[in-house]
């Protein structure tokens, strides 16, 4: 994404601190969109973490270190993830106030475009780290733009070291996020999230929807059996009358 433009400023609503939108994207930045929105990453990724009164999984919004600080240090990333984090805070100050909140996010993703590769693998890093973000990762489709498909850092001391990225049979590469607790891959060009409980990617709306049909089927030949059980001991209970003489 875009660094700052140091021209903004933070408006000030009645009696609250509120920070600016961010600048409107460049048309090659949208493969954000693709990659995270388009294919419903981001709102499977909230799904998966739940707890959304204190989860926030979030996207084009700034943060900084506190109110005043917009001008020295801001970044908007392309996904954010932060736990116990006020998530009407966010929305009032229209961004991440890391003093509002108490403690910085714990995940940033960066998704690579021309125009901002350099700054996702320069200045990007050193700001993350100096915010005191736990985990910077960033994903490139081609690896034409940051030099690597997919690369991510966790936070050690004062500065980011490498998580190890290992290749897959059939090419594709993931890495651990311990913060998600999920493997994050670069497969056939697209990020997916991966449950390491199950090695599998992390539900989508198509297979929460295929559970639900799952379960209301197996409901319903449950409720179908027991009413064929209840009419049996019916059919019993009358032919034992019969031959009693009852």
């Amino acid at each position: 994404m875009t660094t700052p433009d140091t021209t903004a400023t933070t408006s000030q609503g009645p009696g609250r601190f509120r920070l600016p939108d961010p600048p409107q994207r460049e048309p090659d930045e949208m493969t954000q969109y693709d990659r995270l929105f388009k294919t419903g990453n981001s709102r499977y990724l909230a799904i998966h973490l739940g707890r959304p009164e204190t989860t926030l999984v979030e996207a084009d919004r700034w943060i900084i270190a506190e109110p005043g600080t917009f001008r020295d240090l801001a970044r908007y990333p392309d996904l954010l993830v932060a736990f116990g984090a006020d998530p009407q805070a966010y929305k009032a100050s229209n961004g991440y106030v890391i003093s509002e909140q108490g403690k910085p996010p714990d995940f940033v993703l960066e998704v690579a475009s021309e125009s901002t590769a350099d700054v996702d693998v320069g200045d990007k890093r050193q700001d993350y780290a100096a915010l005191g973000i736990r985990e910077y990762w960033r994903f490139d489709e081609t690896g034409e733009y940051h030099g690597e498909r997919l690369s991510g850092e966790r936070l050690v001391d004062s500065g980011y070291v490498p998580v190890e990225i290992e290749e897959l049979p059939g090419g594709s590469l993931q890495g651990y996020s311990p913060v998600l607790d999920l493997n994050i891959r670069w497969e056939g060009g697209e990020l997916v999230f991966y449950d390491p409980a199950t090695d599998r990617p992390i539900l989508t709306y198509e297979d929460q929807r295929a559970h639900a049909d799952s379960a209301r089927e197996a409901l319903m030949e449950e409720q179908a059996a027991r009413a064929r059980a209840e009419s049996r001991v019916l059919e019993l209970e009358a032919e034992l009358n019969r031959l009693m003489g009852g």
